[in-house]
């Protein structure tokens, strides 16, 4: 086997929160597949760091009354400390305030100056007086200019999903101070993408050569897709500057400005990786040189893709280095169904979820167990996650050991047989090992884990078929007994080397249990035989429901400001007071849903079939990610603002509006207004 040179990271977790199971759903991804690459002898590193820059740094620093350095040394701590305890094996975690990341920073951009792809042009933006700080556009909030909807961020409109500058808002306020800003202008530093559009096609449609010669195509046909649809419409040049005050690296020969959070981000891969060579002596420019050898690749999620896709390869490719290998997107988590929500305890940290008593390997099996190689959101449905554990982990997977391993230690004195007649059950389990290897490649864990279930599916049709307890008690048949229980360890031994990747922390207690060096992939095709082994102990328990019910209660908490927002009133405030006269203008009517379908292309849309009694709608709404399932809404019934002009969108005309409640934003969730029984389609409301 061809051993493969592989760079791997995660994307770089923002140091102003704590971490959460979403963070923790990519980070296992990773590693679950570095730990397949190393165990196949591929000389693998994973690198990672904490993305410190940016004004929300530096407020919520402020805020704390602490310097920003000291915050981010305070929150690297906490995240390392929250991966370790889940078992993430990162070669190096570093942080994106770091003397390595400035000076690629710089080097970056003086090349893309010298080749011409810096623009610098005069912008306006919106100004905070009393900060006296020029505001992101996630720091403006107002009402949405395409639809009227009240407390909107400065880029987007969570309520209709329009996007655009936040000077177009309506009202607007800084969400720093709770000041009117001013507009203002300011020079900015433009990075030319819409110049690098013909080489950006050519990379997001091709492939590159791993180290083994197999093709690897740069996307997902997902992540394909979606780039086509972003570079056909034109590519606009990327604002990478900001103004003082901020937190971050200065611009070179620009007093003032600013490197914009997201230039230096992705190069803090560039640079965690080099401070690792300068301690191991790795040779960094065999890396990155433009005609590297070597394999790169970068897990993210999917709300990401962006950047990673047109912004970080472009920069590599004209700064004269090389781009990445693949680029493996990811979709959401969501908890029982719904988007995580502090006030219904589903928005889990991973502090308290190991604070509450739960083993990290429960929830990296079963965050592996649903995760394919496709960008696909996936729940964490609490009820199944104990199901599933105790079924899988403990009942067909440990139970194996421990049927068969206090035998060999009490009759046999810990020592196998010396040969085994039953050798085509093993034979089974070692021939999966080429195609379980195949699935790890391609990130289909769930696809893996299925068929290692079904291997000990087996194992335990045949602990059942020669029942060793019974054995055990009939004279004349220790032979038998001892070869049946070797038979049960060697599978089991078989099936650790398979879930190694997932459970790490497992499998070292299997090493201990079977007194045998670190497992690797290539020991599939080997048999423990006269092999003396060490006394069994306990590897795994069942989850104890109670747990869960602890786990919910401990991250159940109200609703308040983030850190980096200053304190607002706790509910939505009342629109201004209307007559009857203007409420009688809006026609709502109930609707029964015939269709609903995800909108391709789109993340927050489904599109609807409405039948309003006299005639069919099509109307899109942005609930997607409330309604994971969105046939299980067909014949549903849902009020309708009829009345609402038609819109133009990129998937097709919306002919009205579905109402829904949520809270001040939708982090407490979206709702479907319900009616009562014997209501029809075309009722109106009012």
């Amino acid at each position: 086997m061809t051993k493969r040179k592989i760079l791997v990271t995660s994307a770089l977790p923002y140091a102003n929160g704590a971490i959460h199971l979403g963070h923790m759903l990519e980070h296992i991804q990773t590693d679950v597949w570095v730990r397949f690459q190393k165990m196949r002898g591929h000389e693998c590193y994973y690198v990672c760091a904490d993305d410190t820059h940016g004004a929300p740094i530096m407020l919520a620093a402020e805020k704390q009354g602490i310097t920003p350095e000291q915050l981010i040394e305070r929150v690297k701590t906490e995240h390392l400390s929250d991966f370790a305890g889940f078992h993430i094996g990162y070669d190096n975690y570093y942080s994106t305030n770091s003397p390595e990341n400035q000076q690629f920073a710089e080097q970056i951009y003086r090349t893309l100056k010298a080749d011409g792809k810096i623009a610098v042009r005069t912008i306006e933006q919106l100004f905070d007086p009393e900060k006296q700080m020029f505001l992101p556009d996630r720091f403006v909030k107002g009402e949405c200019p395409k639809c009227g909807a009240q407390d909107q961020y400065g880029d987007n409109c969570e309520s209709c999903g329009a996007t655009y500058a936040p000077t177009e808002l309506k009202n607007p306020y800084s969400a720093v101070s709770g000041a009117k800003p001013v507009v203002k202008t300011s020079e900015h530093y433009f990075f030319r993408l819409g110049e690098c559009a013909d080489f950006l096609k050519g990379w997001t449609s091709g492939a590159s050569k791993r180290g083994d010669g197999a093709e690897q195509a740069h996307l997902q046909p997902e992540s394909l897709n979606k780039m086509n649809e972003w570079i056909g419409g034109g590519l606009q040049d990327w604002d990478i500057s900001r103004d003082a005050p901020y937190f971050g690296f200065e611009i070179p020969d620009a007093p003032g400005k600013y490197f914009y959070v997201w230039l230096d981000a992705p190069i803090g891969y560039m640079a965690s990786f080099k401070n690792l060579c300068d301690r191991n002596g790795l040779n960094f420019d065999e890396w990155f040189a433009k005609d590297s050898q070597t394999e790169m690749y970068h897990f993210i999620g999917k709300d990401i893709l962006y950047f990673h896709a047109l912004f970080w390869p472009a920069m590599l490719n004209y700064a004269g280095l090389r781009t990445p290998t693949s680029v493996f997107a990811h979709g959401f988590l969501t908890v029982d169904g719904q988007k995580m929500s502090k006030s219904r305890g589903t928005f889990i940290q991973a502090k308290s979820y190991l604070d509450c008593g739960l083993n990290p390997e429960w929830m990296r099996y079963y965050i592996a167990a649903k995760l394919n190689g496709r960008i696909e959101d996936i729940d964490l449905n609490l009820n199944d996650f104990v199901a599933r554990v105790n079924s899988d982990l403990v009942g067909k997977f440990v139970n194996i050991a421990s049927r068969s391993a206090g035998f060999i230690a009490k009759r046999f004195d810990g020592v196998l047989a010396g040969k085994v007649s039953d050798i085509e059950i093993l034979a089974k389990l070692q021939a999966a090992a080429d195609e379980l290897a195949a699935a790890y490649e391609a990130r289909e864990y769930a696809k893996a884990l299925r068929d290692v279930m079904a291997l000990a599916d087996l194992v335990n049709g045949y602990v059942d078929a020669n029942k060793p307890w019974e054995l055990a008690k009939q004279e004349g048949q220790d032979a038998r007994l001892q070869e049946v229980c070797t038979v049960l360890i060697n599978a089991f031994r078989l099936l650790t080397i398979y879930l190694k990747p997932v459970l790490p922390k497992l499998a070292e207690g299997v090493e201990a249990f079977l007194n045998t060096a670190p497992l690797a992939w290539s020991d599939a095709q080997t048999l423990m035989l006269g092999d003396k082994i060490n006394a069994y102990q306990h590897l795994m328990q069942r989850i104890d429901p109670a747990l869960i019910d602890k786990l919910i209660e401990a991250n159940k908490q109200n609703m308040q400001a983030t850190q980096d927002a200053p304190a607002a009133a706790a509910h939505e405030p009342l629109a201004e007071t209307i007559k009857i006269d203007d409420f009688a203008k809006v026609d709502l009517r109930v609707g029964k849903v015939l269709e609903c379908n995800f909108v391709e292309g789109s993340d927050k849309l489904l599109q609807f079939k409405v039948d309003l009694g006299f005639e069919t709608r099509n109307i899109f709404s942005g609930i997607r990610k409330a309604y994971q399932e969105p046939e299980k809404l067909v014949g549903r019934h849902v009020i309708v603002v009829a009345n609402l002009a038609e819109r133009k969108m990129r998937f097709g005309v919306s002919q009205g509006m579905i109402v829904c409640a949520s809270g001040a934003d939708d982090s407490e969730g979206l709702f479907l207004l319900d009616v009562d029984a014997g209501v029809k389609p075309g009722m109106r409301v009012g």
